[in-house]
């Protein structure tokens, strides 16, 4: 792009609470084929709103099998609870997916919020606090064990006595780290460690309920933290989510990438639609996202709105 900033990616938040497996992978082939650049899973033991009675596969395990069915587009886990796992473990099934995939994961981390599973489950939830300090900590043992050398760590939380994690990833120079983070000392964290740093709207019953923070205060807030860590904003990968409303039309669609990408956010993703609003969602994956792709690779933010406008407008070739 012509004013410096990575090039808008086109995401599908999938999850996978209350689908069948063969629902599961119908979806994630479906935006392969229609050409995505990532799609997600969620990181839950059960839904987090009710009916509490769902299925709710498990994610890494899904996500590995997911990986090898797919060929082009990039997978994750939006994102991974850091209370679920240590991140020794993480390392080692992120780096296995990254081989599957070809080198298309993006890891996602995040502190964990949802306590209920954790009473429920026998999962130890620390308070938000300690799970800021935990998770900070294990982004450091994750740079440690990405580069194949021998790593040792000494920390409050988590030790590495001569640890060489092998292979390493497909990725060079290493997986893409993605950290979730809404509140201030979370978006501190992600402005120092994130390759790419996720939010998403303020939502009762999710993350962000009770975030009183709008997005653009929390960009702000992000790219403050980001100048203050050395690094500069706009080179700094930026996604966010929400709804399948935008699925509705490709005028509804513009005006959510026109929204969010005046905020800076690289990485747009919704969730995909019930099955039958499908045939709008491959319109818009053929149709309008390749001419918002080429846009965005001419043109700077300040007319990249206007442009995608007029795209959507015009009939496909």
């Amino acid at each position: 792009m012509t004013d410096g900033r990575p090039r808008t990616r086109f995401g599908l938040f999938i999850g996978q609470v209350g689908l069948s497996w063969a629902e599961l992978v119908e979806r994630f082939v479906l935006a392969d084929e229609l050409g995505f650049d990532h799609a997600w899973l969620v990181d839950h033991l059960m839904p987090t709103d009710p009916p509490y009675d769902r299925s709710a596969f498990e994610a890494w395990t899904s996500l590995a099998a997911l990986a090898a069915l797919t060929r082009r587009i990039r997978l994750g886990v939006l994102v991974s609870s850091n209370t679920f796992r240590h991140p020794s473990l993480l390392a080692k099934q992120a780096v296995t997916v990254d081989h599957i995939s070809g080198g298309r994961l993006i890891l996602g981390v995040g502190t964990g919020w949802f306590a209920d599973e954790h009473h429920r489950f026998g999962i130890e939830f620390p308070a938000a606090p300690e799970r800021v300090e935990r998770l900070e900590e294990a982004l450091e043992v994750l740079n440690h064990l990405a580069s194949g050398s021998p790593a040792t760590h000494q920390g409050r939380h988590y030790r590495l006595e001569n640890a060489q994690s092998l292979p390493t990833s497909v990725q060079r120079p290493a997986i893409p780290i993605l950290v979730a983070a809404h509140r201030p000392r979370m978006l501190r964290l992600a402005a120092r460690h994130a390759d790419i740093w996720d939010t998403f709207p303020s939502i009762d019953g999710t993350a962000t309920e009770g975030v009183a923070s709008d997005l653009a205060e929390r960009v702000a807030i992000f790219e403050a933290a980001c100048r203050d860590a050395g690094r500069d904003p706009a080179t700094v990968r930026r996604s966010v989510w929400v709804g399948s409303e935008p699925m509705g039309s490709q005028a509804a669609y513009v005006g959510f990438v026109e929204r969010h990408r005046s905020l800076g956010f690289t990485d747009l993703m919704t969730a995909l639609p019930p099955r039958q609003h499908w045939p709008t969602v491959r319109e818009i994956a053929t149709s309008l996202i390749p001419r918002l792709r080429a846009a965005d690779l001419t043109l700077t933010d300040s007319n990249l709105a206007a442009r995608a406008a007029a795209a959507s407008t015009r009939p496909a070739n």
